[in-house]
Formats: structure tokens, sequence, C-alpha cells
């Protein structure tokens, strides 16, 4: 009888071979886990239909200053929520405010989700590499992997967005920016894993039986790699949707017309004495899906996770 190669340390088999099973477990593992996985389905079927949920409502992204009273504020209370307007009206240009919330939705998770596949697809095959290598590779990895960590993005962004022409597309800018500042910490734990797993027999047998390295990577190691690059992507998404708020904040990630949770929050600071509705809810739907990839991502470590107890 063939015994069935051993998974990373730190990776139970049943795990490492029915990670989606997995995945639903740790989903139904609470009921505050479930209540946030359910959230980020909703957020993110209200930012894929957008447009649906808007047209719906029976209003768009087109300003309306007749929903403005004479001080330039939204008419009536709580910043002009109504039945037509139900998150209110954005104040001097009367704005739908759930037009902006739900299309800066898609603006956020667009660029949170594309630069986590970017920086997570860095950091395995960097890592891997490294891992498997070793020699001065790794050691460039490793440096490198160093230098970015310690590098103020944030400046480099506000510089970057300094001298980019204004028709530049900012969200694929984003994208690229903030995957290439993601990679390092993707790659350090895939690399810790993969030098592990080189010291099994079964890579081993596979470089005996004339195995390349493309073969050993496709067929070897990444099967038994995915529990800790689906956790390590769980996690770095709440963190790239928050610093995309975060440079649009600043004025230097999105720029309008584009909607942005980011932007929107920065240009509801202005008014938050006389509308506060305004800065409410961008604002807590953005600590929303923070708060649940977290709890979710939280949630998923714990099931891989044999020392936690939640693999049992």
């Amino acid at each position: 009888m063939i015994n069935p190669p051993p998974t990373p340390a730190g990776v139970p088999a049943l795990a490492a071979r029915s990670l989606p099973a997995a995945v639903w477990r740790a989903v139904r593992s609470g009921w505050w886990t479930s209540v946030c996985a359910l959230l980020i389905v909703v957020i993110v079927l209200l930012a894929a239909g957008a447009g649906l949920f808007v047209l719906l409502e029976g209003q768009s992204l087109a300003p309306d200053i007749t929903t403005l009273g004479p001080t330039g504020l939204p008419a009536g209370s709580l910043g002009g929520v109504s039945g037509a307007h139900w998150f209110g009206v954005e104040p001097l240009t009367g704005v739908d405010l759930f037009a902006l919330v739900v299309h800066g939705a898609r603006t956020s998770l667009l660029v949170g989700l594309g630069a986590t596949v970017l920086g997570t697809a860095l950091g395995v095959v960097i890592g891997v590499s490294a891992g498997y290598l070793g020699g001065w590779w790794d050691r460039l990895v490793i440096w490198t992997a160093d230098v970015i960590l310690g590098f103020p993005y944030l400046i480099f962004m506000i510089a970057l967005g300094a001298v980019l022409p204004v028709d530049f597309p900012r969200q694929v800018t984003l994208i690229v920016v903030l995957g290439l500042f993601g990679w390092p910490r993707v790659a350090r734990i895939v690399r810790a894993q993969t030098l592990t797993l080189s010291q099994r027999d079964f890579v081993a047998a596979a470089k005996v039986v004339g195995g390349g390295p493309w073969h050993v990577f496709t067929k070897e190691l990444l099967p038994n790699l995915w529990a800790p690059i689906i956790v390590v992507a769980s996690l770095a998404i709440p963190s790239m949707i928050g610093s995309e708020a975060a440079l649009s904040f600043l004025g230097v990630g999105v720029l309008p017309p584009t909607p942005s949770w980011g932007r929107t929050i920065s240009t509801a600071i202005d008014f938050f004495e006389t509308d506060p509705m305004y800065l409410v809810f961008p604002g807590l739907l953005l600590f929303l899906i923070t708060l649940a990839f977290n709890v979710v991502g939280d949630a998923i470590r714990d099931m891989l996770d044999p020392r936690s107890g939640g693999a049992a």
C-alpha cells in the first residue's frame, strides 16, 4: 500500500486534500463567522450589481440640487434619508448616497481583490522558488522582501500620484502598486513551508524519477501549499481594501468622478458637524467588510491549524 504524500507542518491532511470542505466548515464554525460570511456575500452582490440596485432605487449618480436645502445641505432629516434616497444625498451636489456607496464598493473590492490576487501570485512564485532553489536567489529574495516591508509605500504612492497624468487609470495603478508591495508577506510564509516540504521523501522521489522544477512545483509542492496560501490571502484582502480607502482618502487613489469609499469618507469629513449621516454609511460599510473578512480569515486559519483544535 502506497501512503499519500505528507502535508506541510501545521496543515492537517484532510484539510489539504479538501480545502473547499475545510473553508465551508470554517464558515459554519460559529454564528458570528456565518453572519460575517453572509455579510461578505451581500456586499459583494451589492458591488457586482450596483447599477441594478441603484436602478431599483430609482436614482443614479447624476447631481440633483432639488434634494438640497437653501444652505446646500440635504433637505429633510438624517441627511435626506427617505424612500427615494435610502442613504440620503451628498451635500452640495445632491447625488444619491446609496448610488455612491454601492458603486464605491465595486471600486474598493475590485482594487482589494485584484491587488490580493497579484500579490499572492507573485508571493507564491517567488517564495516557492526561493525555498526550493536556495542559494543566492534565496538570499536575494529575503533581502528584497525586507527592503519592501520597510519601505513607506504611502509616500511612494503620493509621489507617484503627483507625476501620473490625470487620465491614467488609477485603479490599475493601485492594483499593481499594492500587489507589488504585498508579495513579501506571502513569499515569507510560502518559502518557510517550501523549505519544510523540500526535505520530504515524496519531493526527493519526484526528483529521482526525473521530475524537473516545474513538475515538482505544480505536482508536489503547490497541492500542499494551498492551505497556507488561502489563509494568507483571506487575511490580506481587508488590508488591501483599507489601503485603497486610505490612499483615496489622501487624494492619491481613485480620482473623481469614479466613486470610492475612501474618497467619499474624505469629502464627508468636511460636513461631519452639519451632516454626520454623510460619513456614517460609507464608513460603516468599510468597517463591516474589513471586519467580516478578518473574522472569516481567522476562522479559516483556525480550521486549518491543528494547534488551535479547529481541525479536529
